[in-house]
């Protein structure tokens, strides 16, 4: 999706920015915007549609003369490096960043646990920064402050909401598969007592490592109990294999979930039509009309990159570039002043208002997607649903 480079140098965009609005533009200092990101390392893939974003995001803001500084506009110019997909090097980063870089603002890495990583530091320099990528019931222990976490996908309340929403679709029974990694742990710990409350039967329940190459020992005993759903708790690897080996198999549960990927252009492009009918985690769709600018996001994206954005961690990198935007509107880059405005304020994005209590964003529902004919539709909650649940069967 973007070309993949080396960051221990700084990313400039005056020199074109200056040609297109002159040397009125040119004269104000840049805004310049401080992260890092898994560009190397195991974590380069999943970092990359956040990354895209984040320079999408720049390319506009520029286009439109700059960012609005407390009422003056300004270019904005990253200083950006790779964290080589390690938090304590990406710790390292954020320190140089705000120590000798001087950064006037700073951006997220990709991911929970560098994002829990980071609290500590922007506290120690009383730094705001609006998280996006992280999920995890550990984000509540994060000391309130300076940073914020605006995900609705936070495990305990998905397990929930995920039972709710096979309840009202009729699951007597599931089976469960669970990479060991930290979020779908997480999900699986507090599903299981969910589904039990519930009296939803649990016929199968296991986990296996990161780095699984076969699925179909699991995939038979599941198929010889034939369960309404299957729960794939998976992260995006593990999610394309669940879902060929599952048509392999024949797993034919009417309600079929993987946890991570399939809100990705790349998860169709890898399963073709027998992705449609798979639910996955995610809050945000560019169809509902109440949420302002989530179609023009949407198609700006497909212009700019040629494939739909991830409908997780797109869309959260995005609105968190709207809340920083609009924080700054308001009160200029005196540190203080933002982190009173972050931490109190109601902001318009394109995944509707968020508002923070804490360190958590308050207002956004949790939800699920499914896909239905190539496209991710919303189908829980209803009040935000931009389809209806179809069984996986129903599906060609």
């Amino acid at each position: 999706m973007t070309t993949r480079r080396t960051f221990l140098n700084v990313a400039l965009s005056i020199g074109l920015a200056a040609s297109m609005f002159g040397a009125a533009a040119a004269e104000k200092p840049p805004v310049r915007i401080g992260f890092s990101m898994s560009q190397t390392g195991p974590f380069a893939n999943a970092a990359q549609d956040q990354y895209a974003v984040y320079e999408m995001w720049r390319d506009e803001v520029n286009a439109r003369g700059g960012i609005d500084v407390a009422g003056e506009k300004r270019l904005v110019e990253f200083v950006e490096y790779d964290n080589q997909s390690r938090p304590e090097m990406s710790v390292r980063i954020y320190e140089k960043l705000i120590t000798d870089d001087k950064v006037d603002l700073l951006i997220a890495p990709w991911g929970t646990p560098f994002q829990i990583a980071l609290a500590p530091v922007v506290e120690k320099y009383k730094f705001p920064v609006v998280g996006n990528t992280s999920a995890s019931v550990m984000l509540r222990e994060v000391k309130p402050g300076y940073i914020w976490f605006p995900t609705a996908a936070i495990p305990d309340v998905m397990a929930v909401e995920l039972t709710k929403l096979m309840q009202q679709n009729n699951v007597k029974s599931v089976a469960i598969m669970a990479n060991v990694l930290s979020l779908t742990k997480e999900l699986k710990t507090f599903i299981e007592p969910e589904l039990k409350k519930a009296g939803i039967e649990i016929k199968f329940s296991t986990e296996y490592p990161p780095s699984i190459k076969d699925m179909t020992p699991m995939l038979a005993q599941i198929k010889e109990l034939n369960p309404d759903a299957v729960l794939a708790l998976s992260y995006p690897g593990d999610s394309v294999l669940y879902g060929k080996q599952a048509k392999e198999i024949g797993i034919s549960s009417p309600f079929q979930f993987v946890a991570l990927g399939a809100s990705a252009a790349f998860y169709r492009k890898a399963l073709g039509d027998s992705a449609n009918g798979f639910v996955t985690i995610g809050h945000w769709a560019p169809d509902n009309p109440e949420w302002k600018n989530a179609r023009k996001f949407y198609d700006n994206y497909v212009a700019r990159y040629n494939q739909e954005p991830d409908y997780l961690n797109a869309s959260l990198a995005y609105l968190s570039l709207e809340i920083l935007e609009q924080a700054v509107a308001k009160v200029g880059l005196d540190k203080e002043k933002l982190r009173e405005t972050i931490a109190t304020d109601t902001f318009e994005t394109i995944n509707g208002k968020v508002k923070f209590e804490g360190v958590q964003n308050v207002i956004t529902p949790t939800a699920f997607l499914q896909i239905q004919d190539g496209h991710l539709k919303l189908i829980w909650p209803d009040s935000i649903a931009t389809s209806k649940f179809q069984p996986k069967a129903a599906i060609k």
